[in-house]
């Protein structure tokens, strides 16, 4: 009877999945974000909204969960995975018809809600234990890594968007305190107000801090300010800050450890410099060091997940610095950026130092979120066969023209 219970229950999720997919996701801007939070924070609005938004996204990439490699699906990481996801999905659809107007029903979607933000809390260091499993047991070839890469960035990109709708919901309606005692002016996760540099420097002090423990020391810090818009006022705009920490945090580190381990016989460090621009268009954040700088043909290789040259760690490693040795820092910060319709970008002098970028879209109403969608394009990609490539290869050796084929 159990078993019947359970196959019928499978047999229900996969048919509400394939209903869902069907959707595309509707991405939000930021200034609707803060208008919501701002001025009509009414819980049976989001309510509402998240039980059709929610089951859409979940759904969308669900589907492309499925398009993976049948070795990789079984991996037990990949497979705890998709057991979130499947329960989510069904915890949502329960509210599916029921009444916004009850406070009860709002109230259990609320704890709902946040059951589900915390199961979903390492998500991304589960599916990257997945990958390593997949690797060590039938190894890799360049189409499944192509397709991997491709997946985890649309699936970590849907995380972030998820756990966005999430944290708005939770921290609007989640308790008592309406207001969050340590941050009373921002809009959920939102600060309508972010003092870039002040994000800037706190990245920087606690990435000192991690620098400090391991080498023994650290390089300063030059921060700089260019404020187009108003000149002489310091820069802020609407964002996440949480976001843009999580993204200079990294590009610190990285910074912090090219720099000391470059110089490391050295009395004295050369310092990292900061730059912060605001324009018309965008907000631009520049971290230089001179840690020696990355050859070009390692630029692409270091957004690759599961590429790092840190000691992969353990899953028990709770202590750790979060995904270090995973090589997820710099692919999951470029998606922070890329989320609102920004970029981070490398640019490397090999033997001198690397320019770290990131870019942000000024205006509130361009920072729009940029959203997976499981279509007949995304199908195709995991089908397709890779064709050999268009361009010839250089070989290393040079060609013996003495045995050259004439026609």
């Amino acid at each position: 009877m159990r078993i019947l219970r359970v196959l019928r229950s499978s047999v229900s999720i996969g048919k509400d999945i394939d209903y869902y997919s069907k959707f595309s996701p509707s991405p939000l801007s930021m200034k609707q974000f803060l208008d919501f939070g701002s001025e009509n924070a009414c819980e049976r609005t989001s309510f509402a909204f998240l039980r059709q938004e929610l089951p859409v996204r979940l759904a969308n990439i669900m589907k492309e969960i499925n398009l993976l490699p049948d070795n990789l699906l079984r991996t037990p990481s990949v497979r705890l995975v998709q057991s979130w996801y499947v329960q989510s999905l069904q915890e949502i659809l329960k509210f599916k018809d029921k009444n916004a107007d009850d406070e009860k029903v709002t109230y259990d979607f609320t704890d709902a809600v946040i059951n589900i933000r915390n199961r979903h809390n390492d998500v991304i260091p589960t599916m990257a234990q997945g990958v390593v499993e997949y690797k060590e047991a039938y190894g890799t070839d360049p189409i499944v890594s192509q397709n991997v890469q491709y997946f985890l960035d649309r699936f970590y990109m849907s995380r972030i968007s998820i756990r966005m709708l999430l944290n708005q919901h939770t921290l609007l309606f989640g308790g008592k305190v309406k207001l969050n005692p340590a941050h009373p002016k921002q809009i959920g996760s939102i600060d309508p107000n972010c003092r870039v540099s002040e994000v800037v420097r706190d990245a920087y002090e606690n990435a000192r801090s991690l620098c400090d423990l391991y080498y023994m020391n650290s390089p300063e810090l030059v921060l700089e300010e260019f404020n187009v818009k108003e000149e002489g006022k310091p820069i802020t705009m609407v964002y996440v800050p949480s976001h843009l920490y999580h993204m200079v945090f990294e590009l610190f580190k990285n910074a912090m450890r090219a720099t000391m381990e470059l110089h490391g016989d050295s009395m004295e460090y050369p310092a990292i410099n900061a730059q912060v621009a605001l324009g018309t268009e965008d907000l631009t954040v520049k971290v230089s060091d001179r840690g020696g700088g990355v050859p070009l043909r390692k630029i692409d290789r270091l957004f690759t997940y599961t590429y790092s040259t840190a000691p992969r760690p353990s899953m028990e490693a709770s202590r750790a610095a979060p995904l270090a040795g995973y090589g997820y820092g710099l692919p999951i910060s470029r998606l922070y950026a890329r989320y609102f319709q920004g970029d981070l970008k490398l640019y490397s002098l090999e033997g001198y130092g690397t320019d770290a970028v990131i870019y942000i879209r000024a205006l509130s109403t361009e920072s729009i979120e940029r959203l997976p969608v499981y279509n007949k394009s995304a199908w195709k990609h995991y089908k397709t066969i890779h064709e050999a490539d268009d361009w010839c290869v250089p070989s290393k050796e040079p060609k013996d023209m003495t045995t050259f084929r004439s026609f």
